[in-house]
């Protein structure tokens, strides 16, 4: 554990923040953009998956624990959440043949 953590000091802060920030941004432009549900649901697991990876730089960095612990439990939440998502879509598509998002919107009606 102790190699680990020389390795993730090894390169500055400013890097993981900055490539953080850009895989957080990639998944805000999934979410906004793309109408498939599936590929929504990778681009929230980007943005988790870009919180995970400063959680854990962060907690090497200060030597504590309870980062990682954080990690632990967001990807526990992640996992419940790609089920439940994916058990949604393909009921979604065995009712209505599409994943398309803007069409759940005419369920309402």
């Amino acid at each position: 554990m102790e190699n680990i953590t020389q390795a993730i000091t090894l390169v500055p802060i400013n890097h993981y923040i900055l490539f953080s920030t850009i895989i957080f941004i990639i998944g805000i432009i999934g979410v906004l953009t793309r109408r498939n549900a599936i590929i929504v649901f990778m681009s929230i697991e980007l943005m988790l998956n870009a919180v995970n990876l400063l959680l854990a730089a962060f907690s090497a960095y200060r030597g504590d624990a309870s980062g990682q612990i954080f990690v632990f439990f967001i990807m526990a939440v992640a996992a419940a959440e790609v089920a439940v998502g994916l058990a949604i879509i393909v009921m979604t598509y065995r009712n209505t043949n599409s994943i398309d998002i803007n069409f759940l919107n005419k369920l309402k009606n």
